[in-house]
């Protein structure tokens, strides 16, 4: 199993982030797409090879190869946009009404659920550090019917995941 491989690789100093990388992939909260899609989302996220490949592995045990292909889109869409969106927070008042220009057609037809394909950008907007995104994929999920709770376990899959990663490229490092 490859969480399995993440999780025994990763050192004495992150023994917390093995013992939350475990009872994440357990979740109760999210559905197995939504939850699996948030893993391989925030995995592309973080721009760690190892973690994507391991993550990857194991997630295409639990998607579908639409959902798969989603939350790559998911993770790389909001990639674009937490740039654009930040920048745009950053510039001020005088850019508030400027066209984005930018083609995210995804958002609008990502071929799984809505409110997945947006957790998952919710996830990645979290990695990201865009507010502005976080927020605005929050107030749709919500009104999609997921809870809080759904939201903050996703919120923990990203927190998690970053974590690891970090980790992981400590320790190539050494």
């Amino acid at each position: 199993m490859s969480i399995e491989n993440l999780r025994s690789g990763l050192p004495e100093y992150a023994k917390d982030q093995k013992l939350n990388l475990g009872s994440l992939t357990r979740s109760t909260e999210l559905s197995e797409q939504q939850l699996w899609g948030t893993l391989l989302a925030c995995a592309a996220a973080t721009r760690n090879d190892t973690v994507l490949a391991e993550v990857s592995e194991e997630a295409k045990e639990h998607l579908s190869e639409e959902a798969f292909e989603a939350a790559l889109g998911a993770a790389t869409v909001m990639a674009m946009n937490n740039v654009a969106y930040r920048a745009k927070h950053f510039l001020g008042d005088d850019f508030a009404n400027v066209k984005f220009g930018l083609r995210m057609n995804i958002i609008g037809k990502p071929g799984v659920e809505k409110a997945d394909f947006e957790l998952w950008s919710m996830a990645v907007s979290t990695i990201n550090g865009c507010e502005n995104c976080v927020t605005a994929h929050d107030k749709v999920v919500r009104e999609e019917g997921l809870t809080k709770e759904q939201v903050w376990e996703a919120v923990k899959v990203a927190a998690v995941i970053q974590a690891v990663a970090q980790a992981v490229q400590i320790e190539a490092a050494r």
